[in-house]
């Protein structure tokens, strides 16, 4: 996808693709559905994972794209497993900052069982803030980008339970979130698949998502939600405008 010529609404890193599918992808299809521009930008390729190949996933992550109504999805193309949050790993994150324009940001969960998303999330989180500082220079010459700052960033929870901030009401859309899910057929459950078994192949591992959309839903009055952290408080003009 090229770049799209407006600015977007929200704009989702993965340090995987998929992550953003697993974790935030009903949310996305539901904003998708309210005809807000959604983009997802993934930090890898995904190249050291158990199943599959790196160029496989790249077209998993296009045809997810497709069943979540994207306007656009990229890869940065940081080496998975040994990226880190290092000068030339931010400036990549800045630059797809400031060419989307997002008003929100949606980033990694803030600790995790695989390190790459811990990570991610610090340098999605840091790149968000340095991408409004104007002298830090991203672009060419012939085409600078100008300074662009979201205004927050969210933190979609992952394989490790951990207590939300805030909750979107996802009901209706948990269909949509699985078919995009399984639209990386290398990951997930295959009962044809000759490929070995990972955590998150076999069939009780989407169950387990499931339930999580349960659990995030029910305390907040909702029968399907998406659990995020944020790490400044959340502000509202009034409190009856909170469910």
């Amino acid at each position: 996808m090229a770049t799209p010529q407006h600015p977007v609404d929200v704009l989702a890193f993965g340090a995987h693709p998929d992550d953003v599918e697993l974790s935030a992808g009903a949310t996305l299809a539901k904003l998708a559905s309210e005809g807000k521009r959604c983009a997802v930008v993934d930090l890898t390729r995904g190249e050291l994972g158990t199943r599959g190949s790196s160029e496989l996933r790249d077209l998993e992550a296009a045809k997810s794209a497709e069943i979540l109504g994207l306007v656009h999805r990229e890869n940065l193309g940081l080496a998975d497993g040994f990226f880190e949050v290092n000068d030339a790993s931010l400036r990549l994150v800045i630059s797809a900052i400031r060419r989307l324009r997002p008003a929100v940001v949606l980033a990694n969960a803030l600790d995790d069982r695989h390190p790459d998303h811990g990570r991610g999330a610090e340098l999605v989180a840091r790149a968000a803030f340095l991408s409004g500082l104007p002298k830090i220079v991203t672009g060419t010459d012939d085409a600078p980008e100008e300074a662009w700052r979201p205004k927050a960033v969210y933190h979609y929870i992952q394989d490790v339970h951990r207590t939300p901030d805030v909750v979107v009401d996802v009901t209706g859309f948990l269909d949509t979130k699985f078919e995009a899910i399984l639209a990386f057929s290398s990951q997930f459950h295959d009962p044809t698949s000759e490929e070995p078994e990972t955590p998150i192949s076999g069939p009780g591992f989407l169950e387990h998502v499931r339930g999580k959309a349960t659990s995030f839903g029910r305390p907040a009055g909702f029968t399907h939600g998406e659990g995020y952290e944020v790490r400044r408080p959340v502000g509202v003009s009034s409190l009856l405008g909170l469910d």
